[in-house]
């Protein structure tokens, strides 16, 4: 019988390996963790948003912009709605993002491993690949216990981020043996620290407001929702889907920025009308008393301080200038970022193998037959929501499907 190697039990891994075991090969995890998908358990804050029903190519990012979008296109979000159905799973629909009915992200796990045991893969854990070499009938495989010749072997080793999980960047290492670029790895969907002092003042704050990414002054990319205010700079969804532009810009030693602006349901021209309005409405108001109902206490204190505006000044003598001023600091605050958080605290990685060296439509190595890659080992990351994990989904039947057949052959 021939035989498949995935090396690493993470999402994309175990993926892999079911897909290779229905294929009717006989198919071996070699994990260096003491379990197989540690990771699933912490992902969707314990519940485990598994795919996204939205699914468009801008939601998978990579230097190679649609080689992702193609893999996705061979196992999308109906299927994997189905894999999991034939396991078990019931569907959650919150708005698109798709969760076990059980809202634990320990069934998603569990189902995959008793598909594991009933298909006989075997699972071997807390052991190190330390060389993959191609030999004369195969691909041979040392690890620090045993070495195993195989027909096909499958990376799915993951990246650099959240490392206590076993995403420790080992499988960077053995993609170099076969000759394969390493896209500059660097934490993604990850808070973002900034230089000013007043954040202290600020922080705790959760507010709705849009984040825009600049290096150079150049407008590299936005989102808006529920922005989080930190003691050392900003976090929340909107940050973490721009955070892999502001770790690039800062990786290649640009003037990095983010200008955030916390009523963005409005125009400048809006939002001055608006205040105009509210002040005929109110105008023994004091500054400090203005904004009560419509941002938090906090934003507004530092609004004022950087205004360098009286918090006792009554509204109704606010010049012309001076209410522009308090408009352009609360649309278009200017903050220097200085870096991001590390892959500690980071969802994902930006970067990895460098896909243009990769078939798309196999994801077999073009520079050695019978090396596969698969989820984050390569260079491609979705956006916060699901689609990390549906791209180990779909890269991992793909590698799972392709290395079976070519074992077979």
């Amino acid at each position: 019988m021939r035989h498949v190697a995935v090396i690493g039990g993470g999402a994309a891994g175990m993926m892999a390996a079911i897909t290779a075991a229905r294929e009717g090969v006989k198919v071996t995890i070699l994990e260096h963790k003491d379990r197989i998908g540690k990771k699933i358990l912490s992902t969707g804050n314990g519940r485990c948003n598994f795919t996204n029903t939205y699914q468009t190519p801008a939601c998978y990012r990579s230097d190679n912009r649609d080689f992702a979008w193609n893999i996705i296109q061979k196992f999308n979000v109906e299927k994997t709605i189905s894999f999991f159905k034939e396991l078990g799973i019931y569907p959650k629909d919150r708005n698109g993002y798709l969760y076990p009915y059980s809202d634990q992200a320990a069934a998603i796990l569990e189902v995959l491993q008793i598909e594991i045991a009933k298909l006989n893969i075997c699972v071997m854990t807390e052991i190190n690949v330390l060389d993959i070499q191609p030999v004369k009938r195969g691909i041979r495989v040392t690890t620090d216990k045993k070495t195993i010749t195989v027909d096909s072997v499958i990376l799915a080793c993951g990246s650099k981020a959240a490392p206590v999980t076993g995403s420790d960047g080992s499988g960077y290492q053995l993609a170099k043996l076969f000759g394969h670029r390493i896209v500059p790895v660097l934490p993604a969907l990850v808070q973002i620290r900034c230089a000013e002092k007043f954040y202290k003042s600020i922080s705790g704050v959760r507010v709705q407001g849009t984040v825009e990414i600049y290096a150079d002054d150049i407008s590299l990319a936005s989102d808006t929702g529920e922005i989080q205010l930190t003691n050392y700079g900003i976090s929340g969804i909107p940050v973490f889907q721009v955070s892999r532009y502001a770790a690039k810009a800062i990786y290649q030693k640009q003037s990095v920025t983010a200008v955030l602006n916390f009523m963005p349901d409005m125009n400048k021209d809006e939002f001055l009308s608006f205040l105009q309005e509210r002040i005929t409405l109110c105008p023994h108001k004091t500054l400090d008393e203005f904004f009560t109902g419509i941002f938090p206490k906090k934003l507004c204190e530092l609004w004022i301080r950087l205004s360098r505006l009286p918090k006792e000044m009554r509204v109704s003598d606010l010049s012309g200038e001076q209410l522009e001023k308090l408009v352009l600091l609360i649309q278009h605050l200017r903050t220097h970022i200085t870096e991001t958080n590390a892959f500690e605290q980071a969802q994902i990685c930006c970067g990895g193998v460098d896909t243009t060296e990769i078939n798309p439509d196999t994801l077999e190595s073009n520079y050695v037959p019978g090396i596969y890659f698969a989820g984050e080992l390569l260079d491609v990351d979705g956006i916060c929501g699901g689609y990390n994990l549906q791209w180990a989904w779909s890269s991992g039947f793909v590698a799972g499907r392709e290395a079976a057949g070519n074992a077979s052959n």
